[in-house]
């Protein structure tokens, strides 16, 4: 039987961040979505997945998921088959990364949820072209749907987080790290030295996307996801 395949999406995000990949992987692997809207720090969203999932599982996690799915590789790696890391980070918010957190976390307080997220994922992490304005509109509709009470929390979780990259030093499972070239949200160079310390890795760079590469550019993200499932298991 195939590994089943848990799905961490990013900030505000649900199952329509992956609905290109759910659509083409669920013919061949056994798929999990897991939700992170109702915890206050990483950490108890990594454990809370970790409740849930099947025994062992390869995991996906896009930008606030790749987060959590790096803490999931912290609480319990010998879970994880495999890792793919997409659009994320493994470092600490600086001071003044939880700074420009905070007037977005007082706007969504007050009501202008869609003004924090604008301000949260600018139109220029994507890559220009016409998906970018229907990708902003999920995104504003995911966003809608979950709340401003869930815009905060995660955003909290996020100025909270620890500092992931002795983890992926330690990790000796198959890793993807899959990036968009027009994403300054977290760049390409983030993802460089990320492939670096994960000792079996592969950095995929597209071209013709930016910050969400799952949805601007689905056919090479699932064609990067199946190659990286059918590379063979490490021995850990």
């Amino acid at each position: 039987m195939k590994e089943a395949i848990v799905f961490v999406p990013g900030m505000m995000c649900d199952a329509r961040a992956f609905g290109p990949q759910i659509n083409d992987l669920s013919r061949d692997y056994p798929i999990h979505i897991s939700s992170i809207n109702t915890f206050e720090s990483i950490r108890e969203m990594a454990k809370s997945m970790l409740a849930t999932a099947p025994e062992t599982f390869a995991l996906v996690g896009h930008s606030m998921g790749g987060i959590v799915a790096m803490e999931i590789l912290r609480q319990a790696p010998n879970r994880v088959t495999r890792v793919a890391l997409i659009s994320t980070t493994p470092l600490a918010e600086t001071p003044a990364q939880s700074a420009w957190r905070e007037p977005q976390i007082v706007r969504a307080r007050a009501g202008f949820l869609q003004e924090a997220m604008h301000e949260a994922m600018a139109a220029e992490n994507l890559a220009p072209g016409p998906r970018r304005q229907d990708i902003l509109r999920l995104v504003d509709q995911m966003s809608a749907d979950l709340g401003s009470d869930v815009f905060v929390r995660q955003a909290r979780a996020l100025q909270r987080r620890r500092d992931a990259q002795n983890v992926l030093l330690q990790f000796r499972g198959t890793a993807l790290i899959l990036c968009g070239k027009f994403d300054k949200l977290t760049p390409v160079k983030r993802h460089t030295a990320m492939a670096d310390l994960i000792l079996h890795s592969e950095l995929v760079v597209l071209e013709n996307a930016g910050h969400f590469p799952n949805l601007e550019n689905p056919e090479a993200t699932n064609q990067a996801l199946r190659a990286w499932l059918e590379r063979p298991l490490m021995l850990r």
